[in-house]
């Protein structure tokens, strides 16, 4: 199994459990999540509490929707970005990204990069915003929106930001 580790912070952000698409020459991957159902189970184990002159207590439903990608990570979601708190943190972001790369990557990642950004920014009123466990201040940022009217959210990574780990 590998899992994807944001290069800056640690923290796990994806594995390849999930398959990706790249944009932009993978600059962005986009991952698609699915919302799925955790808690309790409905387990028939054969008894009849009430035949058996007990009562039937039932079951303490904790059952709760989550998106998969969100779960399995432990992603923190964030306030919304504006404009300008965007653009800010994508110039930090590449600034503290860019000398953690090979100069192969750094060449690709700085061609590709701006029109990435354009994109996420085109989407800007529309994106949930996601960070790792550790909530890293200058770690990588998850962004999430739907699909034209899509019922389960996709994910979108900066690739070179992620590092494989093999497991």
């Amino acid at each position: 199994m590998l899992v994807y580790q944001d290069k800056i912070s640690g923290d796990e952000l994806l594995s390849d459990s999930f398959t990706y698409n790249e944009l932009y020459e993978g600059v962005l991957w986009e991952v698609e999540g699915k919302w799925v159902v955790q808690g309790a189970v409905d387990v028939d184990i054969g008894a009849n509490p009430s035949a058996e002159g007990g009562e039937d207590e039932g079951v303490d439903d904790q059952a709760v929707k989550v998106v998969d990608i969100v779960d399995t990570f432990r992603l923190q979601e964030q306030p919304p970005f504006d404009k300008k708190t965007f653009v800010g943190w994508v110039k930090r972001y590449i600034k503290n990204l860019t000398p953690k790369l090979s100069e192969e990557e750094a060449a690709v990642f700085k061609k590709n990069v701006e029109p990435a950004t354009k994109f996420l920014m085109s989407k800007l009123a529309d994106l949930q915003f996601f960070v790792g466990e550790s909530m890293h201040d200058d770690g990588a940022t998850v962004f999430a929106y739907y699909k034209d009217g899509a019922a389960d959210p996709t994910f979108l990574y900066f690739g070179h930001g992620l590092k494989e780990i093999k497991c």
